[in-house]
């Protein structure tokens, strides 16, 4: 039978052990203000949410707000736009989406102002489908926020909200 010999640390293993833990700290004390500097920055945090009094928008009417730098358009449908959206078969959208499934309350409406294409501001009441239409490329979308016809990939985005009362709603 072999016997096991062990072999004891040296001087030398313990040096290479405490220079590469050092090495290990110093790295991260480099690192940590770099990666620390890419978090927003308080004015964007500050910017997180905002809450907008839908009070004075009269049916049928679109009002833009600033959130997080960009556009957010709020829209009092009328009963004649939500029973069009509502009656749109979904097999006719490039990117189906129930209507259902985009407001949370039906006669209203919120939606990021931001085509879907390469990023312009459409315009309301414009189009072929009385929705938003983008004059850059030509995208269409319908009373719902829904890309029609067009070269946008999918449907306006529709941020995070909440109705804190029934005039007012926290988006974001």
């Amino acid at each position: 039978m072999a016997e096991a010999t062990t072999v004891e640390p040296t001087r030398r293993d313990f040096l290479y052990i405490a220079t590469g833990a050092a090495a290990a700290v110093g790295a991260g004390a480099i690192a940590w203000p770099l990666i620390s500097q890419m978090n927003p920055d308080a004015s964007t945090l500050a910017l997180a949410s905002t809450e907008v009094d839908i009070s004075s928008l009269a049916e049928g009417g679109i009002m833009t707000v600033k959130w997080r730098g960009k556009p957010v358009f709020v829209r009092h449908r009328t009963a004649t736009e939500i029973k069009e959206a509502v009656a749109t078969p979904l097999a006719q959208l490039p990117d189906p989406q129930a209507d259902s499934a985009r407001v949370k309350k039906p006669e209203w409406l919120i939606v990021i102002g931001v085509c879907t294409h390469l990023g312009c501001v459409p315009l309301g009441h414009q189009g072929d489908y009385e929705g938003w239409f983008c004059p850059c490329h030509g995208s269409h979308y319908d009373t719902s926020g829904r890309i029609r016809k067009g070269p946008a990939p999918r449907n306006l985005d529709v941020p995070d909200y909440q109705f804190v009362t029934d005039t007012k709603v926290r988006i974001g």
